[in-house]
């Protein structure tokens, strides 16, 4: 019997599980230490775990903790363990990549809420519409004409998916989605509540004393494994497509521009606001609150610090932070000569006077 069987016959009403130090090492590896018989039933962060919880440390930042934690399992680096001598509770396993560890126990530990396939009798289906096998429809949601759903796919209340829009196999889109016409997703893209996918840019020609909209004709193209976080919005291209490459992940309240290409693995964080036309190479990382003007290019690698204000191109692999955004060395240098400046003007301040004397 595999180990998350075993759990599933030990959980309890409540649908919690059980495992034990044992059946988490099966499933980790590394090595135990301490009682292999201790139970545990939860998941919890090192400075609140009790009896009863796993928990994890992999930088000596948290390792001082465990001296006051009540934690019935550990799961700790090689280099920690080497570091903090014996073990302080019932139990520890010593595993190369705790968080990854972390990984492997949440879905056995915690149960997923079940999922049932069908179409909910207040769904509206538009003509021609293709959906595949095993989806779930939920809800007063909305698929427009010509509509493509793939298999195993996920749909839950209010979500409205407008015409002609493609979408893969096992996709996840939350309550209150939009996904407007022009766009298509790839497989396993997860959409959470109120994302909006393929609304108009922002653009328009100032003529005859007006603001002139220019009519978006593009496309907004997902792709594959890409996660998109609560209420970010997307737009689709004016003329060119703005494009999300595989595997990237997108943080809440993002925007993201026409005509915009971000690379494959990037990761952009909260708040960010990238401007039309920009291109973002693969494995980017933008952190919160960046802000991108348009028609630029990130280099692939590239990281931008939290609060960056980007104004022109920044080189594949480097590090930039600061506003306007430059390298992070120097943007460290420009704020330490800024705190200088109040003590330099006190010191002018004394010359002068001591010259007025």
């Amino acid at each position: 019997m595999s180990v998350a069987e075993t759990a599933e016959r030990q959980a309890s009403g409540e649908g919690v599980r059980t495992l034990t130090a044992s059946d988490v090492v099966a499933l980790v590896g590394g090595t135990l230490d301490g009682d292999p018989g201790v139970h545990v039933r939860r998941i919890a962060p090192i400075d609140r775990a009790g009896p009863g919880d796993v928990t994890f440390v992999a930088t000596a930042r948290y390792g001082r903790l465990l001296e006051t934690s009540r934690a019935s399992l550990v799961l700790i680096s090689p280099e920690l363990a080497r570091s903090l001598g014996p073990r302080l509770g019932p139990a520890r396993i010593v595993v190369t990549r705790p968080h990854e560890a972390v990984l492997a126990l949440l879905p056995v530990l915690y149960r997923l809420p079940m999922r049932t396939a069908g179409i909910h009798e207040t769904a509206q289906i538009g003509r021609g519409a293709i959906i595949g096998r095993n989806v779930s429809i939920g809800p007063y949601v909305v698929l427009g004409d010509g509509v493509t759903i793939g298999a195993d796919c996920q749909l839950d209340a209010h979500v409205v998916v407008a015409d002609g829009v493609q979408m893969g196999n096992a996709c996840h889109l939350y309550p209150q989605v939009t996904v407007y016409s022009g766009s298509q997703l790839g497989d396993r893209v997860t959409l959470h509540a109120g994302v909006r996918v393929g609304s108009d840019g922002f653009g328009y020609v100032f003529r005859d004393g007006l603001h002139d909209k220019i009519p978006h004709v593009g496309r907004c193209l997902i792709g594959n494994d890409v996660e998109v976080g609560a209420n970010t919005t997307i737009d689709r291209g004016s003329i060119d497509d703005t494009v999300v490459g595989d595997g990237t992940k997108i943080d809440n309240l993002v925007q993201i521009g026409h005509n915009v290409r971000v690379g494959r693995l990037c990761l952009l964080m909260a708040q960010v606001g990238i401007s039309g036309s920009t291109h973002i190479g693969d494995g980017c990382i933008l952190a919160g609150q960046v802000g991108v003007a348009g028609h630029i290019t990130i280099g692939q690698g590239a990281r931008v610090a939290a609060q960056a204000g980007v104004t022109g191109n920044v080189p594949a692999g480097e590090t930039w932070s600061g506003y306007p955004a430059r390298p992070h060395r120097e943007a460290l240098r420009s704020q330490a000569a800024l705190f200088k400046l109040a003590g330099l003007w006190r010191r002018v301040e004394r010359l002068l006077e001591g010259k007025s004397t």
